[in-house]
């Protein structure tokens, strides 16, 4: 059985959320668009099951609303991509330290698409097994 895999895809730049939709979605991956971090939690603590998130730390009201403590608490927790500057993302003192960094590289993702493989397989080893068998 395959399994299809949900991304939601957080960054203020509308231009960034709809590139990397397209990207992950040429990949096989379903994705989902948030561009604020309200919209970010109201959509991991709804029933749609995600299975990682690639977010840009530089939205808005992240702080605003403890976007990370909020997301750490979540059951179960999901595998996070920070995807942003690395200046943005050594200077904020908010940020998942646990979660995985891929810095934007202007119009190439295949670093992110290569990290976003590594920790699906990593959190769902026998379903992305499956899912690269039947593609």
């Amino acid at each position: 059985m395959k399994k299809e895999f949900n991304l939601l895809i957080a960054d203020r730049n509308p231009h960034v959320r709809k590139f990397l939709r397209r990207e992950m979605t040429a990949e096989g991956y379903q994705v989902r668009l948030a561009k604020s971090a309200r919209e970010v939690l109201n959509r991991v603590y709804s029933s749609e099951p995600f299975d990682l998130i690639i977010l840009d730390p530089d939205l808005s009201d992240a702080s605003e609303v403890n976007l990370f403590e909020r997301l750490e608490d979540r059951i179960p927790a999901l595998p996070i991509v920070i995807h942003g500057f690395l200046i943005d993302y050594q200077e904020s003192s908010t940020v998942n330290r646990s979660a995985t960094f891929v810095p934007k590289q202007g119009n190439s993702s295949e670093t992110l698409k290569k990290v976003v493989y590594e920790l699906l397989l990593k959190s769902h080893p026998k379903s992305l097994k499956t899912h690269a068998k039947s593609q």
